[in-house]
């Protein structure tokens, strides 16, 4: 085992990652999605209840039904979390929520509302131990992440937390890290800022969240296409940035688009799970899930 999350793995051999949402926010319901078709598992908290009780018990019952058929120790999660990326200040006040998420042992954070790249400066910093220092002075501060919380977390990464501690830092920024930080491009104020803020060291991935961006520009919900012209507009933007910084697009797929996108350039998909396997046919994926 050359990783312990999968999704890096895969994104780093060119393959397209897949994922799905967690129901069953449990012991049980982490040892029955242990053997999942998805490359990840999506924890939503951004709407869903901030409990890290329960996340800590799905956590544990996805290592302890583990390893995965692929042979890592878990599924990689990653969980959305309830603040918006809104300003450096609101960012910094709620850092606690990035060191609680990431104690519990999961494999990355995807921020909601990442308007400013100031906001997604201090989410990369808080998710970094302050001994990790590449990129530091080149567009990052010192890491803010620290000591106490790596025992549990490596418990369940299956090393030792010695080992975690150097294995717990973000890529690709660092080509070693195993954590996968992703934003979320959901409103005009973000879509404003898009190029500079994909430019913050530490980003994995990002996606165009066309339900909020609708609603950002005046629809009640348009989150399925057909899209009108400017959500067309915002999507290619954010799809543009990702290409010329290098970070993996997220976006839905269908079984019917699911090799577009692909050629298109989407890295990250979610979708019914014969799509995926369309996905993986057409990909010549090699790993199993």
């Amino acid at each position: 085992m050359a990783r312990i999350n999968r999704a890096i793995e895969l994104l780093e051999q060119g393959q397209p990652v897949y994922y799905t949402g967690v129901g069953d926010l449990s012991y049980d319901g982490g040892r029955a999605e242990a053997g999942t078709h998805a490359d990840y598992l999506l924890v939503e908290m951004e709407h869903g209840l901030f409990n890290l009780t329960a996340l800590e018990a799905f956590m544990r019952g996805l290592a302890d039904e583990g390893p995965t058929r692929s042979g890592h120790p878990t599924p990689p999660v990653i969980v959305t979390l309830p603040t918006d990326g809104t300003d450096e200040h609101v960012m910094r006040a709620n850092a606690w929520m990035v060191k609680q998420v990431l104690a519990r042992g999961v494999h990355g954070i995807l921020l909601c509302h990442a308007e400013t790249p100031d906001a997604v400066r201090v989410f990369v910093e808080s998710a970094r131990y302050p001994f990790q220092t590449v990129g530091v002075g080149s567009g990052l501060g010192v890491g803010r992440r620290g000591a106490g919380g790596q025992g549990w977390a490596a418990s369940v990464w299956g090393i030792s937390p010695e080992a975690y501690l150097r294995r717990a830092d973000v890529w690709p920024l660092n080509p070693e890290g195993e954590i996968l930080l992703g934003l979320k491009i959901e409103n005009r104020r973000a879509l404003a800022h898009v190029e500079d803020t994909l430019r913050v060291p530490g980003i994995g991935f990002a996606e165009w969240g066309p339900g909020d961006m609708s609603m950002s520009f005046g629809h009640l919900f348009h989150h399925d296409p057909p899209y009108p012209p400017e959500l067309e507009d915002a999507r290619s933007r954010v799809l543009g940035a990702c290409k010329a910084t290098g970070v993996a697009f997220l976006n839905m797929v269908q079984v019917e688009d699911v090799t577009r996108m692909i050629d298109e350039g989407v890295r990250i998909g979610a979708g019914p799970r014969e799509a995926i396997e369309i996905g993986r046919r057409y990909t010549g994926r090699v790993m199993p899930v």
